[in-house]
């Protein structure tokens, strides 16, 4: 999305809502001012592309600093799956987090711990410090995605949330799917550091028009807060993503411990986490309320969403790698060559948001997946003479078929749930969303370390063997992304929206 699209987009939500509904107070005590809550939605938007953007910026700045910076590749695929894991430990949080603060506050929160973040990056002398700051960035980032499905599920009536969703479709699938441009275009003139300081500006815009204009759309009630859960949450996600990317490392033998211990952790402590919160549910005290799964279109629609971000991500993170190391192309070139899929996704979003309003999910997300699946499997082709036009053309295949699931897939699935759910469905995507991203990642890359250190063993050379671990890589996903291909087959139109009964206790 050019800088030029945001205040489009901006126009655009607020006159859809605007058509709808009526203005919203003030919540501050004695401010009569009134505010559009198009107004609201605009700015969450805006600001949540942002924030996102920030997921995927680092992917082709990876050569560039493990050459600056003395790290090797798998050190620095933290950069990327650091991100990705703060946020899948900070999202379930966000269900007790929506039910118990308001917007205002929320959004507040979210933007400065955003803004702090980036200017610790911007300021990073190294390696360690670079990570803390995209860990800071990552705890604002993870709030702002919850918080823009909740609020649009509150105040959208159904019958338009298709149009709506599909703007937002724009912020969780062209952000990250344009990082890898962006950064290409900053590299090729600037130091990277660039990139932090140049969002760093729009980052405290955001924030400030944030303290002038957001007010409480959302209703806030008591919640619980159970530590136990929290710990549980941190150990359960975060083991499995340190995990999972320390594969890559235990390959080159730079492994800090056994992989498996973090992975059987991380795997104990899920389990264990899923069985506290259906305990705690009874008495109406989960930190994370799983009966959003008692919904057959949300449980179905979560699982895709999985295997849809986890092929997004890892294709992200994996194809700047090829481009660079195996074609031997600038980072200008390849964030050119990454901007058609971007500018593809973008502009189909709105499309198929009206046509889920019109004709449910089913008949879009099937074709979309079997595009996807069959972009993938065009993916496995690619070696070190592979033609630029054809990687452009699968790429933009890839976010085509992307496209029509999204929108489909989360309407669908959130639409599902009662109002008294909303806040942790919205955190039960996402949380899942951010773990199948850094699970992509982390797969993605260790399946290319793996093969391409194997083949160097048998004497391949660098850019050969690279190439080999590509293909591996890329295999696997297509696999994956066939096996979707049948699950999206039982999607189904859902007979009727959030009205759907779901024993759940009042707050």
């Amino acid at each position: 999305m050019s800088p030029c699209g945001a205040p489009r987009t901006r126009k655009s939500v607020r006159v859809t809502l605007e058509k709808n509904l009526p203005p919203l107070s003030s919540d501050r005590p004695g401010d009569a001012r009134v505010v559009r809550p198009g107004t609201v939605i605009a700015l969450l938007v805006v600001s949540a592309f942002v924030v996102i953007l920030n997921e995927t910026i680092m992917s082709v700045a990876l050569p560039r600093l493990m050459e600056d910076l003395g790290i090797t590749a798998a050190t620095a695929q933290w950069l990327t799956t650091g991100f990705l894991l703060t946020m899948a430990i900070v999202i379930p949080l966000t269900g007790y987090l929506l039910a118990r603060f308001p917007l205002r506050s929320l959004y507040l929160t979210a933007m400065s711990l955003f803004t702090v973040g980036t200017l610790i990056a911007a300021l990073s002398p190294g390696f360690d410090v670079l990570l803390l700051g995209r860990i800071v960035q990552a705890s604002g980032t993870a709030i702002m995605m919850p918080l823009l499905f909740t609020t649009v599920l509150t105040i959208v009536a159904p019958e338009r949330r298709g149009r709506m969703m599909g703007v937002i479709s724009i912020v969780i699938a062209v952000a990250p799917a344009i990082g890898p441009t962006v950064s290409g275009i900053i590299l090729s003139v600037l130091d990277w550091r660039w990139m932090f300081w140049l969002v760093l500006p729009i980052a405290v815009l955001a924030l400030t028009l944030g303290a002038l204009w957001v007010r409480n759309v959302t209703e806030t009630r008591a919640a619980s807060f159970d530590i136990f859960s929290v710990i549980l949450s941190a150990l359960g996600f975060g083991g499995l993503i340190f995990g999972l990317s320390s594969i890559g490392e235990a390959a080159s033998g730079h492994a800090p411990v056994p992989v498996w211990i973090p992975i059987t952790v991380g795997a104990v402590s899920v389990v264990a986490f899923v069985l506290r919160q259906i305990r705690l549910q009874r008495t109406d005290s989960a930190l994370l309320d799983l009966r959003t799964f008692r919904s057959r279109p949300f449980a179905l629609a979560t699982v895709l969403v999985a295997v849809v971000f986890s092929a997004l991500f890892g294709s992200l993170i994996l194809l700047p790698l090829y481009l660079q190391q195996v074609l031997g192309l600038d980072t200008l070139t390849v964030g050119l060559m990454l901007l058609p899929g971007g500018i593809v996704m973008g502009a189909i979003a709105p499309v198929v948001g009206a046509l889920f309003d019109r004709f449910g999910p089913r008949p879009l997300v099937l074709p979309g997946m079997i595009v996807a699946a069959a972009a993938l499997w065009g993916m496995t082709t690619f070696d070190a003479g592979t033609p630029i036009a054809w990687i452009i053309t699968v790429h933009v295949a890839l976010n085509l078929g992307l496209g029509f699931v999204f929108t489909p897939l989360l309407t669908s699935a959130l639409g599902s749930l009662p109002p008294t759910l909303y806040s942790y469905g919205s955190a039960t995507v996402s949380t899942l969303q951010q773990l199948a991203g850094a699970a992509g990642t982390a797969l993605f890359v260790t399946l290319m370390s793996v093969t391409a250190a194997a083949a160097a063993a048998e004497g391949a050379t660098p850019v050969a063997a690279t190439a080999d671990g590509v293909h591996a890589a890329f295999l696997v996903g297509a696999i994956v992304a066939s096996a979707a291909v049948l699950l999206a087959a039982f999607v189904r139109n859902p007979a009727v929206d959030a009205a759907t009964p779901i024993e759940v206790v009042a707050h």
